[in-house]
């Protein structure tokens, strides 16, 4: 294995270590809660990592939550297609708005529809098509903001160039 494969693998490992501890922070919305860290970690694997080490980060997190009781089924396909479609994004433009959007657009809309078969045909419940959207957009929006507003911090300090050096190798 590369060493840029290793380093990446071990940024991977600490990233998913912040899903799992940081998965019961949540920030009041209205009557809702708004469950940023695991979007905030999209975007950011996103500008380090590239799409596919994303995806892998957000499956292995949904994962051990759902292992550990502390997650959900629904936690899958939001976190999944909202680390590919930022992901991509990134990978596409090397911009943060697009790749913003992308997060927001895949984890929001995709994952929040993608919600929907996950409930009626797996869990058995009753729900609408659009009901896990908004609760879906309500998280994804937070943690993106989050995230921008670390990326841009660490793009002034040059902290950015520097990730991007060390992994590199």
């Amino acid at each position: 294995m590369s060493q840029e494969r290793t380093r990446k693998l071990a940024v991977s490992g600490m990233l998913v270590a912040v899903i799992i501890c940081l998965s019961g922070f949540y920030i009041p919305v209205g009557a809702s809660k708004c469950f940023p860290v695991q979007h905030m970690v999209n975007v950011l694997a996103a500008v380090l990592l590239g799409p596919w080490w994303g995806v892998g980060i957000a499956f292995c997190a949904s994962l051990i939550r759902n292992l550990m009781g502390t997650g959900t089924l629904f936690a899958f396909p939001g976190s999944m297609v909202g680390a590919l479609c930022c992901g991509l994004a990134y990978a596409a433009t090397k911009k943060l708005f697009p790749t913003c959007l992308a997060e927001v657009g895949g984890t929001g809309i995709l994952g929040g529809l993608l919600a929907y078969p996950v409930a009626v045909f797996v869990l058995g419940k009753t729900a609408a098509l659009f009901a896990y959207v908004l609760p879906f957009l309500v998280s994804t929006i937070g943690g993106t903001l989050i995230a921008a507003a670390l990326i841009v911090i660490m793009e002034k300090s040059r902290a950015l160039d520097y990730l991007r050096r060390v992994l590199a190798g």
